[in-house]
């Protein structure tokens, strides 16, 4: 609360740009913008970082800190990212030099820059999340390892880790409410990796390029967000930052807190019936496809999974969307996510885009 507070106070009075900081006694503590979910405190030899009531200290003398309510990490050098939407972050802040290993296979990356790295082994592939070799990690003296939230279902790894005297830091990017509040974690492995005014420069880029696309004009038109899983039926919770994308390309969200009993819980989605799906965005306008955990799909595969989706309006009008794959590796891309959200419920896409492609019948 107290940071939020004193953002608020540069918000007013300095317009709190990219990168403030604001002295508050013995301390500077981070400004930030959009991101609600970590904090930094900087202090004369170390930093804290607060990432949802977990603290890390980080220092480049670890000795330094003689705080023991968190985990003290030196500066690292060689990371493990195992949350693959991290890795775009850590491209833009200029820091793949200090990463070093990875969960996900070459063939499954979609960024070109980080393929190529995985697939010649400058960024090595050391197996799922939930199972990595940690032999090899401690061979390469591995000194951080940063998961997704994932690793709560895998909770005997991350002891594993923590036992051989690897960190584990968790990020909680995905939380945020705000698709610039997500970007903004970029600040986070800056500071991390030393490399604080690249992460600034492209946060504030991002950021820029955000604020040109996200005045777009109201379209009128509603959209929901989902994927098919063992009968049921995968949304975005209204207010997450996908959600908050289609908002602010002009569009409405079709699922709303009043129609659903939202899990009170900080995942940024949650699982209906297929009839309460179907109640909800039977008249949706558009309808999109998460590829990323079931895979791609068309519409034949999505009727023959749900033959009631057949009456839905968007599949009658053939405004039907699937997510390319690297919608979600592509964190540092919402301004052009959002662009292209726009696009579809405008009636302006092509069916062939970077981030979408259409699957609907359009004759």
């Amino acid at each position: 609360m107290k940071r939020i507070k004193l953002c608020l106070l540069a918000l007013a009075l300095t317009a709190c740009t990219a990168a403030p900081e604001i002295e508050v006694g013995g301390y500077e503590e981070m400004a930030l913008e959009y991101a609600e979910h970590f904090s930094v405190l900087r202090y004369d030899n170390y930093d804290v970082i607060d990432i949802d009531g977990e603290r890390y200290y980080l220092a480049d003398d670890p000795s330094a800190v003689t705080q023991t309510d968190g985990t003290v990490i030196g500066r690292p050098h060689c990371i493990y990212v195992a949350a693959s939407s991290a890795m775009d972050l850590f491209r833009g802040a200029e820091a793949l030099d200090t990463v070093s290993m990875t969960s996900t296979e070459a063939d499954k990356w979609t960024i070109p820059e980080i393929k190529t790295l995985v697939e010649s082994e400058d960024i090595a592939y050391v197996g799922k999340y939930n199972a990595p070799d940690f032999e090899y990690l401690l061979s390469e003296n591995c000194d951080l390892a940063v998961e997704s939230t994932m690793i709560y279902h895998s909770p005997k790894t991350e002891q594993m880790l923590e036992e051989i005297g690897i960190p584990v830091m968790t990020e909680h990017s995905s939380y945020e409410s705000h698709p610039l509040g997500r970007l903004e974690w970029v600040r986070l492995y800056g500071v991390l990796t030393g490399h604080e005014a690249e992460a600034d420069a492209f946060f504030e880029e991002k950021r820029q390029l955000f604020e040109s696309v996200a005045g777009l004009d109201e379209t009128g038109k509603s959209a929901a967000f989902f994927y098919l899983t063992n009968g049921r039926v995968n949304i975005r919770k209204p207010g997450d930052y996908v959600s908050r994308m289609i908002e602010l390309a002009g569009g409405r969200y079709i699922f709303t807190p009043d129609m659903l009993n939202v899990d009170e819980n900080s995942l940024s989605t949650m699982t209906i019936g297929m009839e309460s799906f179907y109640t909800a965005a039977a008249d949706a306008d558009v309808l999109i496809y998460n590829s990323t955990i079931a895979g791609q799909t068309d519409i034949a595969a999505l009727l023959d999974a749900s033959p009631v989706m057949a009456d839905m309006k968007a599949v009658r009008s053939g405004d039907v969307w699937c997510t390319e794959a690297d919608m979600f590796q592509r964190t540092a891309s919402a301004a052009e996510i959002i662009n292209e959200f726009h696009l579809i419920m405008s009636g302006e896409a092509e069916d062939e885009m970077e981030f979408f492609h259409r699957i609907g019948d359009k004759s």
